[in-house]
């Protein structure tokens, strides 16, 4: 049974769990065994805390002896991006500033996580500080992208998917603020989900961006990513900014059907100039959905150029305002990329950050009344590109870095501002044998029906199924 449990994914893990037919101490052995096996490959862990979890799996497995009810992820080894704050533990961000940084508190999602039975497997490698979309890290190595090594994972949560890529762990939690969960998930060929702003509680996460970050899931499957969902959405007390509406159960929507679902086709921005791989992909996809029974409508979204610009001015300028003091005493700790796009932010102007924040209102009604007018959700290509090499990545920031950039993250971006949910699908290879996958966007809180539109996909293509050849011995 121990070499077989890599393949179960996260439901199908907890079922087995629950039901006594593997302890939670056999699942969280497998997992350690994987994580150092694969870690001289793929560098996704920054520590792995095998201890920790092992002690976790112990009680866990008590409390199902002696009757005790448990979570809906009892015994399900997760490990997250290391930016959660663990109190009493090291969290360093990525970072060399962080390195022996010990927190005073642990982050909500994290004990949501715990009191649902999961156990914490490790702190997984992101770029620095989460700044950057492909996931390189000049203090602790670049993590690798599971189908090919020589590969960027995506960043900035880029052992998160990495890690779930490659059936080490069953999710992990990332961060997005410009695509930095949907960005990995897509390059690793893994489901990433961006919920609403402010849906999930981001107490106890090192912030990049006050109005922008949002905390989600990176799994195997749709399925999963909504269980993990309905552990840690919901208002936080301690998270003021945290949204006080009800949730909506993710997993129960997964069982729903396409069938008259209104899919809307964005006529402009999203699919300019796409990869002839992502292309391919994107038009498969596209026709599994009229083959369920979804209505596709061409729609015409609002012109995202100045979304762009604005949602930099103000990101930048926030990041500025949370690490002046680093930049200050310790500007030769940070990588060169990730200190000059922080730089960046302390000379926009209040005039460009008030207005990128007073506009985002505006966007937002527009293109609820536009783009989604006659659509239940957007169908999108997550990126117009695949995964690049890392030899061919120059992390100095670079002409040829910027550009980069502004390719994989151009169709995460807009939606980070608006603040929107969207759901990363895995729906295909190209011939170099790279993920490629969609992006599915929804009206604010529309978790749940974007969980259901997802799996529902997924119930009808195997593009999760597959594993890298990595991770198949």
């Amino acid at each position: 049974m121990s070499d077989e449990l890599h393949t179960l994914d996260l439901c199908s893990l907890a079922d087995r769990v629950q039901n006594k037919d593997v302890s939670a101490v056999e699942v969280t052995q497998s997992a350690i065994g994987r994580a150092e096996k694969l870690q001289p490959v793929l560098n996704a862990f920054i520590q792995l805390t095998a201890e920790d979890a092992l002690a976790e799996a112990k009680a866990i497995d008590q409390r199902i002896a002696e009757g005790d009810p448990i979570g809906p992820l009892a015994g399900v080894p997760l490990a997250h991006k290391d930016m959660y704050y663990r109190e009493g533990k090291v969290t360093t961000c990525g970072s060399k500033i962080r390195a022996d940084f010990v927190a005073d508190r642990t982050s909500t999602a994290l004990s949501r996580l715990a009191d649902a039975g999961a156990t914490y497997l490790g702190g997984l490698n992101m770029s620095e500080f989460a700044v950057g979309p492909i996931g390189n890290n000049v203090h602790y190595g670049d993590c690798r992208n599971p189908w090919n090594p020589e590969h960027a994972p995506g960043g900035s949560s880029s052992g998160s998917g990495a890690t779930v890529a490659a059936r080490i762990v069953y999710g992990a939690l990332g961060s997005d603020t410009g695509g930095s969960i949907r960005i990995p998930s897509a390059m690793s060929g893994v489901v990433g989900f961006k919920p609403t702003q402010n849906r999930v509680s981001r107490y106890g996460l090192m912030p990049l961006s006050f109005s922008f970050d949002t905390g989600g899931p990176l799994t195997r499957t749709v399925r999963d990513a909504a269980r993990i969902m309905d552990v840690i959405a919901g208002h936080d007390p301690r998270d003021p900014t945290s949204s006080q509406r009800p949730v909506e159960p993710c997993e129960a929507a997964c069982g729903n059907s396409l069938k008259d679902l209104r899919v809307g086709i964005p006529t402009s921005y999203f699919y300019d100039d796409l990869d002839s791989g992502v292309a391919a992909a994107l038009e498969a996809a596209q026709n599994v959905f009229r083959s369920a029974g979804a209505k596709l409508l061409p729609v015409d979204v609002p012109d995202h150029d100045h979304i762009n610009l604005i949602w930099a001015a103000a990101l930048s300028a926030e990041a500025a305002t949370i690490h002046r003091k680093w930049l200050r005493d310790r500007p030769g700790d940070y990588g060169p990329m990730v200190r000059r796009r922080i730089e960046f932010g302390l000379y926009q102007p209040a005039t460009r950050y008030l207005e990128a924040m007073t506009l985002r209102e505006k966007y937002l009604r527009e293109y609820c009344a536009t783009a989604f007018a006659d659509c239940d959700v957007l169908l999108t290509p997550t990126m117009p590109v695949t995964a690049p090499r890392l030899a061919d990545v120059d992390v100095s920031d670079g002409k040829g870095m910027t550009e980069l950039v502004i390719a994989v993250s151009r169709n995460t971006r807009p939606i980070s501002y608006l603040g929107l949910p969207a759901l990363s699908v895995p729906c295909g290879f190209t011939d170099t044998d790279l993920p490629v996958a969609f992006q599915l966007i929804g009206r604010p809180f529309a978790e749940a029906l974007l969980c259901g539109v997802g799996h529902a996909y997924q119930t009808e293509t195997n593009w999760h199924a597959r594993v890298p050849p990595l991770a198949q011995d």
